[in-house]
């Protein structure tokens, strides 16, 4: 379990022994996890602190009536499955997700493209960031990939992984201790000097390497969620951002689990084909054997599509 402060810890306790029931529509599932931090990363976390909306409410929107209950559970399942096939996304951004996520800034950075959430992030204006460090496992230091400009390649071994692991802790423990020196104070603010003044926190914090950790409160609904999802958890994304929205994919099956079914159908296991690409694809049902060169798409398109249909080429 990722270490949560004091506050923190007092919103979890202020939680659960609150007295009363909300009259609200819950999700059993996420109401197990609410709060728990899910570790992600060597220091970070993802953890839910509220919600709203589930699987009915999803419906609800789509039908634009109240009557929770008067439908099967299969009629539910079949609505959802049919909004997220058509993309259909408004009924969708009825449910919200507030998290408290940690994490290095550079995937903060990576993430912060997507501007359908709200953010508040850990300010290093007002406050001391921690002495944390994001440090990739061996198995994920690898060289530049040669076929793709923002991919990764062949995993450095031996003397060359050692090097790059002594230099990533070297130089962001080096960087933090010239922080904290030019702060000239610890995290409550005492001076460690008083023949010091100290730098002023918003000029010392840029001395700080990308790997260093930082927080946020992150609040989307669930469509924006969705597309998030559909991007980060690929395959294709960057390792670090996709341990995050492997961690939000949990979270999203214990919410809405109908909507995640869809979802994992319709969006994460699916694949989007060009018109060109249906083309070939029907000659091939139809028994005819097209080569790339006459079949209108690039050798990249081409690639594209074999491996969509699990062709080695």
């Amino acid at each position: 379990m990722a270490s949560l402060t004091a506050e923190q810890q007092g919103e979890i306790e202020a939680a659960r022994t609150a007295e009363g029931r909300t009259r609200r529509p819950v999700a059993p599932g996420l109401e197990a996890m609410l709060f728990e931090a899910i570790p992600v990363l060597d220091h970070g976390f993802v953890r839910v602190v509220d919600y709203m909306g589930d699987d009915a409410a999803i419906v609800q929107a789509a039908r634009v009536s109240y009557g929770r209950g008067t439908r099967a559970a299969n009629e539910d399942r079949g609505l959802i499955r049919y909004l997220m096939r058509h993309r259909h996304s408004t009924p969708f951004e009825m449910c919200e997700i507030k998290y408290h996520v940690k994490l290095p800034i550079f995937v903060a950075r990576q993430w912060i493209r997507h501007r359908t959430a709200n953010v508040n992030e850990y300010s290093a204006r007002y406050s001391i960031l921690d002495r944390e460090f994001y440090i990739p496992e061996p198995e994920h230091l690898a060289a530049q990939s040669s076929s793709n400009r923002q991919g990764r390649g062949e995993v450095l071994e031996g003397a060359e992984a050692a090097r790059v692991l002594e230099l990533l802790r070297g130089d962001a423990a080096q960087t933090y201790d010239h922080y904290a020196e030019m702060l000239n104070e610890d995290a409550d603010g005492t001076p460690l000097d008083a023949s010091r003044q100290g730098l002023a926190r918003e000029l010392a914090r840029m001395n700080l390497t990308l790997n260093t950790y930082t927080q946020w409160y992150w609040k989307a609904d669930l469509q924006n969620l969705l597309h998030f999802l559909a991007l980060r958890a690929d395959s294709h994304a960057q390792h670090e951002i996709r341990a995050y929205a492997e961690a939000m994919l949990r979270t999203v099956e214990a919410w809405v689990p109908m909507a995640y079914e869809a979802f994992r159908d319709y969006r994460m296991g699916a694949v989007t084909l060009s018109a060109q690409m249906l083309g070939v694809v029907r000659r091939m049902v139809a028994g005819e054997a097209v080569p790339q060169e006459g079949s209108g798409l690039s050798k990249r398109e081409w690639r594209e599509l074999m491996g969509m249909l699990g062709r080695n080429v």
